[in-house]
């Protein structure tokens, strides 16, 4: 599986449910990576959609603990095994892992490939991804030039774990 998400200086990634910056290049990539693809993510992130709504073009998988929670044209699973069990029929390459904080520490050992947007700031925040670059199992493998949009400078980067343990898997 994959993981994709944009990050500050601090790994931050959301503040009161939203996104901390909205960069148009950032997006496209998002849009580029995942259209055709399956989502994973969290009520929350389905929920900061616009309009709520899950993405166009892709399958939308909903992990959420409330077995009452329903979202038209999204898949909506209660358990990590679940998950696993729906996603079954796809290929890993086709996975990827969008959010929010949470459903990222939940699902970060199930993956191989992180794509990663850093922002060369400091936001205010209060949701977390895992930061990559202090995890031994992971190795940055790629990074752009510097990037930027009006006065922010980032940069897409690719994380590749490095040890992948059987028990860790989907199959």
């Amino acid at each position: 599986m994959n993981i994709i998400a944009a990050v500050d200086k601090n790994w931050a990634i959301g503040y009161q449910g939203n996104l901390l910056v909205r960069i148009p290049r950032d997006q496209k990539f998002f849009r580029d990576m995942t259209e055709g693809k399956v989502l994973v993510m969290g009520r929350k992130t389905l929920e900061s959609f616009p309009q709520g709504q899950p993405l166009a073009n892709r399958v939308n998988i909903v992990l959420s603990r409330n077995k009452e929670y329903s979202a038209k044209g999204a898949v909506i699973v209660h358990s990590i095994a679940q998950l696993l069990e729906v996603l079954t029929p796809y290929s890993d390459d086709d996975i990827y892992v969008v959010g929010g904080g949470s459903i990222y520490k939940q699902l970060l050992l199930y993956c191989s490939t992180a794509y990663i947007t850093k922002i060369d700031f400091c936001y205010q925040a209060d949701t977390y991804f895992p930061q990559l670059d202090n995890d031994p199992d992971w190795i940055l493998t790629a990074d752009s030039d510097e990037q930027t949009y009006f006065d922010l400078e980032y940069y897409f980067l690719k994380y590749e774990r490095k040890i992948r343990e059987q028990s860790n898997k989907r199959h």
